[in-house]
């Protein structure tokens, strides 16, 4: 999987990210061209993650998880994992 963008809207906030494949279920975050943390998901528990210097606040982190779990379902459909 290629870099992609998410949008990510909690509560009144809505923003767009760049998302950068790592490996391992690794992925960095960044906004406007910086980067603003890497997280990393629990492939065993979907509802779990981690994160590492990460700027995000708990609801835009999760929502950030959540992006990135559909965009890996897309490509897993499409055939482009």
């Amino acid at each position: 999987m290629e870099q992609f963008k998410i949008e990510v809207a909690v509560e009144d906030r809505r923003k767009f990210y760049d998302i950068r494949p790592l490996g391992n279920a690794r992925y960095e975050i960044s906004e406007k061209g910086e980067v603003i943390g890497t997280i990393q998901l629990d492939e065993k528990d979907h509802a779990r993650c981690e994160s590492q210097g990460c700027e995000l606040d708990l609801p835009l982190l999760h929502a950030v998880r959540e992006g990135i779990q559909i965009q890996e379902g897309w490509d897993e459909a499409l055939g482009h994992a």
